[in-house]
């Protein structure tokens, strides 16, 4: 398994070039960037194939691997939007990740389906979200991208169970699962998700959860709060899993690049366990 990092575990508008640097220097094997909106740092719904490509140079001059793609665009576009203008903006937000992915080699996107909330029933997200999905399907095929469905905070595909039926009612091989450990915890073990889900997950995010603070606030550093770490790594073991483990954790305040070097020494702890 290859260690990794998102880009948002860094301040926001930290130059890409630092991103790199940082991660590099803490032992990083990849990063996982982020499409931004316009006027964002790196990649944005304007940047153009030759600006992927500059991107992919410098992350190769830091020997660092681009293998997925995350964005933060779809809570404001969401798939399941009783808004049909607003699941189309959803839509041409998830092709121009698929296009981008394309552009630089990137084999995998991760999607949030969308969310359940008082103005959106769990059946309506459910129905609306997948048939968006098989619009976007063709799309991924062809740019030879596949998209990894993330479990999130979003009161949707709440048991693995649930997520496994979703992704294999899309029936394409370019539709899997973006596999949260640290998102589970507040109701369920993600070694038990790893196991159900199985050769679905097509990417892994990595964070830790304090069950008793049980909400939001709860999210801390790898190693500092109940993920069953040993576990998880067995559970990741057993599917064959050999991929990314991507840390997506909140930035520091001081010292940005600290988060990196602490987080690469958490990871080798994992990866020992």
């Amino acid at each position: 398994m290859l260690k990794s990092i998102n880009q948002w575990c860094y301040p926001e508008g930290t130059p890409i070039e630092k991103v790199f640097e940082y991660s590099r220097n803490a032992g990083f094997d990849a990063v996982e960037l982020n499409l931004n909106e316009a006027g964002g740092v790196g990649l944005t719904v304007e940047t153009t194939k030759e600006e992927a490509e500059k991107i992919l140079a410098l992350a190769k001059e830091y020997e660092l691997q681009l293998r997925s793609l995350s964005t933060s665009l779809l809570w404001k576009t969401p798939l399941s939007s009783p808004d049909e203008s607003v699941r189309r903006e959803g839509i041409r937000v998830v092709e121009k990740m698929l296009e981008i992915a394309s552009f630089i080699g990137i084999d995998t996107i991760l999607l949030v389906p969308g969310a359940v909330s008082k103005e959106v029933s769990y059946d309506e997200c459910y129905e609306r979200s997948q048939e968006a999905i098989k619009q976007i399907i063709p799309i991924a095929e062809k740019f030879s991208v596949k998209i990894g469905i993330e479990n999130v905070w979003n009161k949707f595909l709440l048991s693995p169970l649930e997520m496994a039926r979703y992704i294999d009612e899309l029936d394409s091989e370019y539709i899997g699962a973006y596999f949260d450990v640290g998102n589970v915890l507040q109701f369920g073990f993600p070694e038990q998700w790893i196991k159900i889900l199985g050769k679905r997950i097509f990417k892994v995010h990595v964070k830790d959860f304090s069950t008793s603070v049980g909400n939001i606030t709860g999210f801390v550093p790898l190693l500092a709060g109940d993920v069953d770490w040993k576990s998880v790594k067995n559970a990741l073991e057993q599917i064959g899993y050999k991929d990314t483990l991507t840390a997506e954790l909140s930035p520091y305040a001081l010292c940005p690049s600290t988060l990196a070097d602490d987080t690469a020494r958490h990871l080798d702890v994992i990866l020992r366990a």
